[in-house]
């Protein structure tokens, strides 16, 4: 028998049940993957994250869909963080903490700072990657909205993991959309590298509340849960493609989840120019609502 420590933690949230959940799972280097992906399912969350050793970082993470590794997700880099604070693993004494934590996709600068209503977590994704341009009548069908409800072309961007940003044109038809699973797996046929893969984020500007300046949805397929409560990693492109774009100002707030009972909230800042950014600061905060013992026969 094998065990190990975990924290479930609701992500770009300060309360419980509110975000994205996240099961971050300690000392998880000699967890095999096959019990990572099986965790995933167990849990019928997004992803799970598995804190690791670090010979480049001063910590390292690795984080899991139920079907395989994603190298770069934001709400566990949130939860990732938030655990690790709240197991008192990084010196908050000084109200503020600097360190690097490794993941799958490379080394992540990490900022903590103690907020009255909890620690603020912030992440630097690298320089964002623009890819190739997607017909809006591609997307619009992969979604089951018309063509006019597309707002400009959308584009393949990556800040680590790539999405397909996709500008909608009101919240009424960001509501109407609804991801054709048959037309996913045919423009994602099996063995699609991630990096080729056209997921859209569908994004409108302008809040579900008055702090609000953006509201965004990823729809999911099979075996995943239908949608995500809130996606970090997306986030990141959706304000490089939005800013790139002259769609939006440096800095930002960004909405999702809120449809689904689950409101969430990240504060976003973008480095550099628009014509070629540098970077993008996403922070959010995280809600620690369970403690407890992984038990696994056999590992």
């Amino acid at each position: 028998m094998s065990r190990y420590a975990f924290d479930w933690v609701d992500a770009f949230t300060t309360r419980a049940f509110g975000g994205n959940g996240c099961v971050v799972v300690h000392g998880a280097d000699g967890l095999s993957v096959s019990d990572r992906l099986a965790l995933v399912r167990e849990t019928s969350l997004s992803e799970c994250a598995y804190v690791v050793a670090s010979d480049v970082a001063d910590f390292g993470a690795r984080y899991y869909l139920a079907d395989r590794e994603i190298l770069m997700a934001g709400h566990p880099t949130v939860a990732t963080v938030a655990s690790l604070v709240d197991r008192g693993m990084v010196d908050l004494s000084s109200g503020r903490a600097s360190f690097t934590l490794e993941v799958g996709a490379g080394v992540l600068p990490i900022e903590v700072v103690e907020q009255a209503d909890g620690a603020m977590v912030t992440m630097t994704q690298p320089a964002p990657q623009f890819g190739r341009v997607v017909a809006p009548e591609r997307i619009a069908a992969l979604v089951s909205l018309d063509t006019d409800d597309i707002v400009g072309t959308p584009q393949v961007v990556s800040t680590g993991t790539p999405f397909c940003i996709a500008v909608i044109k009101d919240k009424a038809a960001l509501k109407r959309a609804r991801l054709n699973h048959d037309l996913f797996a045919e423009m994602n046929p099996p063995g699609t590298a991630r990096a080729d893969l056209i997921e859209p984020f569908l994004v409108t500007l302008g809040g579900e509340t008055a702090e609000g300046d953006t509201f965004s949805r990823l729809l999911l397929p099979p075996p995943m849960p239908p949608e995500d409560p809130f996606t970090g990693s997306a986030t990141g492109c959706m304000a490089a493609y939005l800013w790139h774009h002259g769609l939006i100002d440096a800095e930002f707030v960004a909405e999702q989840g809120h449809w689904m009972g689950r409101p969430g909230r990240a504060d976003v800042r973008l480095l550099g120019p628009r014509e070629a950014p540098t970077g993008v600061r996403v922070g959010g905060q995280g809600y620690v609502l369970m403690r407890g013992t992984l038990d696994l026969p056999g590992t």
